[in-house]
């Protein structure tokens, strides 16, 4: 699945490249410009003997034009920039190639096992899930144990035992993969403190319906899919110094998978 996903986006790719090269080869003609305003479409010219040889793009042929009619310097002011220009957008092109070709190595190196990983350099880690508990005036109950969460309180806490994660990053726009299992829901949230413990969402069991409504700090992130189930997944803004975590969850169920990390 994964190889071919790579053969669409080369596939795209070079879909993308025809329109870059159209513009191309339309930039390879140019402007000789005339010193009444005018102006010849040429795709080259040769300045000799007080002359101008020129090859008329609309007319196929070459021809010459005495240089004191020509506006050379305007002429040589437009092929330069047009010039840069394609060398501009050349160089574009191949760093995003060179991007590209650097992502898919990267990917090849991401662990088939669903979870979440971090790439620092020539290391991959895997971040381990942490254990979360659901908090209540009735005590602290392991998540995966609750099916369903008890209706004893009108509010309750998703936490991680601890005030700080044991994962620590030293830096605020942290890039992590993570591989999905299923297709669930996904994303970034921010951490708070409840009495000595990390607090991963406020819960509010809603009245009658007995419903649980989920209440976590989400931070807004950049996703990418790279493969079949893996996405890369970064913040959109620097992060302050604080309890972060990457978390998977379905809406509505309170069946959050955490891992927890720390910006320093």
């Amino acid at each position: 699945m994964a190889a071919r996903d790579l053969n669409r986006r080369s596939l795209l790719r070079g879909a993308c490249a025809l329109p870059f090269l159209e513009r191309f080869l339309a930039a390879a003609n140019f402007k000789l410009y005339l010193k009444d305003g005018s102006y010849q479409l040429v795709r080259e010219y040769k300045v000799m003997d007080g002359r101008v040889s020129y090859y008329a793009v609309e007319r196929g042929e070459w021809e010459e034009i005495p240089l004191e009619l020509v506006d050379l310097p305007r002429t040589q002011a437009e092929v330069k920039q047009r010039e840069e220009s394609r060398k501009e957008e050349a160089k574009a092109v191949a760093e995003e190639e060179n991007a590209e070709r650097d992502l898919r190595r990267e990917i090849r190196r991401i662990p088939a096992d669903p979870g979440v990983y971090r790439v620092e350099g020539v290391a991959i880690t895997a971040i381990k899930a942490a254990e979360a508990k659901v908090v209540n005036n009735k005590g602290r109950h392991v998540l995966k144990l609750m099916s369903p969460i008890p209706m004893v309180s009108d509010k309750s806490w998703l936490e991680l035992d601890g005030l700080h994660s044991a994962n620590v990053l030293h830096e605020n726009r942290p890039e992590f993969y993570i591989r999905l299992a299923a297709e669930e829901r996904f994303g970034m949230l921010r951490m708070s403190e409840h009495k000595g413990n990390r607090v991963v969402e406020k819960l509010t069991i809603i009245p009658v319906v007995k419903e649980v409504a989920e209440e976590p700090d989400l931070v807004d992130t950049f996703r990418q899919q790279v493969a079949e189930g893996l996405y890369k997944i970064w913040p959109e803004k620097p992060l302050a110094p604080g309890e972060y975590a990457v978390v998977e969850y379905t809406e509505g169920k309170v069946n959050m998978q955490v891992w927890d990390f720390a910006v320093k």
